[in-house]
């Protein structure tokens, strides 16, 4: 009777044991595949916020150029309309000159 027990027990422990293998297995295969998950969404994501970043970087030199030329043109207005302003002032000049000494 008792090797009855010793033998049942034998067998309950290998049943219960190659069980808790195969559920220990598939925990650690599902923890790998999360992990998986995990890499691969966070490279996608870093793959995206880099070519947003390098978006970005061409927009703010686009800007840059984009106000260089502004300032260029606005440079050039500037001595334009001073040279005009300058010009009449000149021709007015000999007028009040004229006027002050006759």
């Amino acid at each position: 009777m008792e090797n009855l027990y010793t033998v049942i027990i034998s067998i309950v422990t290998v049943l219960g044991s190659a069980g808790a293998f195969r559920y220990y297995e598939k925990r650690q295969m599902h923890k790998e595949r999360d992990e998986d998950f995990i890499r691969h969404d966070c490279k996608d994501r870093i793959s995206k916020l880099e070519g947003l970043l390098e978006a970005a970087s061409r927009e703010k030199d686009d800007l840059r150029n984009m106000v260089l030329a502004l300032t260029k043109e606005v440079a050039a207005l500037s001595v334009e309309f001073l040279t005009k302003e300058n010009d009449k002032l000149e021709k007015a000049l000999p007028k009040a000159k004229r006027q002050l000494n006759g």
